[in-house]
């Protein structure tokens, strides 16, 4: 029987801000959704530059993950986009203190533009 696939969402950060689920369930794996620099109280992005978008987008990711039944250290690849490719070594500096120990591969890409004129979108392919 193939797996099923489960549409899986958290209610500790904003909700999608289109036709798509926050993450999906397949079989073993988990798709989560590229998530942006939104606060969980107001939905709006949060004030400051890429420092403080970078940790967001990482904390709403760490949650959705932990309300999958996942953490971090079970994420096998993420995707970033950058809004500008200076903000790389800034961006690199924080990714590294959320994942310290064997990080996952990862792909980092600039883009012309981003939901909400944010800075970062981060998307993540976890295993369970």
């Amino acid at each position: 029987m193939p797996a099923a696939k489960e549409c899986l969402k958290s209610e500790r950060i904003p909700p999608a801000v289109g036709p798509y689920s926050q993450a999906v369930s397949y079989g073993d794996l988990v798709f989560c959704s590229g998530a942006i620099p939104l606060d969980p109280e107001t939905r709006k992005p949060v004030a400051g530059g890429i420092a403080e978008q970078t940790r967001q987008v990482l904390d709403n990711l760490t949650r959705l993950l932990e309300d999958c039944g996942l953490s971090r250290d079970r994420v096998l690849k993420t995707t970033v986009f950058l809004q500008n490719m200076e903000h790389f070594a800034e961006f690199n500096a924080i990714y590294a203190e959320y994942f310290p120990h064997d990080p996952p591969a990862r792909s980092t890409v600039q883009v012309a533009r981003l939901p909400l004129e944010v800075l970062i979108e981060v998307e993540a392919i976890a295993g369970r």
